[in-house]
C-alpha cells in the first residue's frame, strides 16, 4: 500500500493519465459501499459535505470519512432512519516510485531510471464545489445528520462545508 505521505497524492499538478495498458493493472478500490441505511425511502432533509478546494481524494480517506459518518448515523436514527449517499468514484490511479533504503541500496535501487512507478492505489479527483457525501433524514436527525458530516469532514485531506440541500424550511 502507499508509504509516501497523503500531501505528495492530494494536490493537482497535471492531467489526468488515462494510458492504462502501461500501468499492468489498477489496484482495487477500499470503498466498500456507495449507498448505505434506507434506500428506499423519502427523507425531507438533505444535508451535503461539499469541497471548497480542487484536490484528489484517496480511496483510503474517502472509505475512513464513509465509516465514521455512517457509524454516527446509525447510533442516531438507527438502520432505516437515513439514507447516506458517497458521490465520487476514486478512478484516477496513483504511482509510486519506490525507493530502496538501507545498507547496500545504492548498488540495488536505480534510482530516478525508468521512474514511472508502480501502481498503489486510486483517488477521486474533486473540483470546487463538488458534493461528496449526501445524507437524507427526517427533521428530528438534522443535527445528528451535520455532525456526521463534520466528523466525516475531518478524515478528507481538503477543506470543507456543510450544505442544506432541501428542507430547509423544516429545519428552523
Amino acid at each position: 500500500m502507499v508509504r509516501k505521505p497523503a500531501s505528495m497524492y492530494r494536490n493537482v499538478r497535471q492531467r489526468s493519465y488515462t494510458r492504462r495498458k502501461y500501468m499492468g493493472g489498477v489496484p482495487g478500490s477500499h470503498i466498500i459501499h456507495y449507498d448505505m441505511g434506507n434506500k428506499s425511502a423519502e427523507f425531507p432533509v438533505k444535508v451535503t459535505l461539499v469541497v471548497k478546494e480542487k484536490c484528489q481524494l484517496r480511496h483510503t480517506a474517502l472509505e475512513a470519512a464513509r465509516i465514521t459518518a455512517n457509524k454516527a448515523m446509525v447510533a442516531a436514527a438507527g438502520r432505516v432512519g437515513y439514507h447516506m449517499k458517497l458521490r465520487v468514484y476514486p478512478h484516477e490511479v496513483l504511482r509510486e516510485n519506490k525507493q530502496a533504503t538501507g545498507a547496500g541500496a545504492d548498488r540495488v535501487s536505480s534510482g530516478m531510471r525508468a521512474a514511472f512507478g508502480k501502481n498503489v492505489g486510486t483517488a477521486a479527483r474533486v473540483s470546487v464545489g463538488q458534493k461528496i457525501f449526501t445524507i437524507s433524514v427526517n427533521k428530528e436527525h438534522f443535527a445528528a445528520a451535520k455532525d456526521a458530516l463534520r466528523k466525516a469532514g475531518q478524515k478528507l485531506p481538503t477543506p470543507v462545508r456543510i450544505v442544506v440541500d432541501q428542507g430547509m424550511e423544516l429545519v428552523q
